[in-house]
């Protein structure tokens, strides 16, 4: 089975963590909150307070098959400030693996050099922050094991994009229809 770590820092975007989570364990995926915090409560921008399932611990998380983080203010800058998840990101033992980012989180992975010669996109206004990479106006972008996303907005369309990579295209669509969603 796929696993997933979900990175959730203080003051995260609620709908844009969520969302992945509930969506990928609809889909049968293993989707973890990992919590930025000493504890494993985490309260996202809008005062939601969410139990995480784990701690951060480089270690324990190598053996992700994606890698997930929201957007949301001040919850990206603690992870722009988390030396622990830049070395988990940056390690070659994490290549190959899928590392996705929506909102203003994108702007993470510019700055942990993920995003060269990369096409990605974010929330409006975080576009220099995509150090070398071609920036898109689009919904969700994927090139290669990069995902990114615009915003709370496109939440759902970026979680059924990351169901897709994980399990298949028929796995994603099933997801939608159930939840009746339409795929844009």
């Amino acid at each position: 089975m796929k696993k997933v770590y979900l990175f959730a820092a203080e003051g995260f975007e609620e709908i844009e963590g969520l969302t992945v989570v509930d969506l990928l364990r609809r889909a049968q995926i293993d989707c973890r909150i990992v919590s930025m915090n000493e504890t494993k409560l985490v309260t996202g921008s809008h005062g939601i307070a969410v139990q995480a399932d784990l701690l951060f611990d480089a270690k324990t998380l190598a053996d992700g098959d994606m890698y997930v983080l929201p957007g949301g203010m001040p919850g990206t800058n603690h992870l722009m400030a988390h030396e622990g998840l830049r070395g988990l990101l940056t390690s070659p033992q994490t290549a190959d693996r899928y590392i996705a980012a929506i909102c203003a989180a994108p702007s993470v992975l510019g700055q942990f050099g993920l995003l060269a010669g990369k096409k990605a996109t974010c929330y409006p206004g975080f576009e220099g922050k995509l150090t070398g990479a071609e920036v898109l106006p689009d919904g969700v972008v994927t090139d290669g094991r990069i995902i990114t996303s615009r915003g709370l907005g496109t939440a759902i369309d970026f979680a059924l994009a990351l169901t897709s990579l994980l399990a298949d295209s028929a796995a994603a669509d099933a997801l939608a229809s159930s939840i009746q969603y339409s795929r844009v």
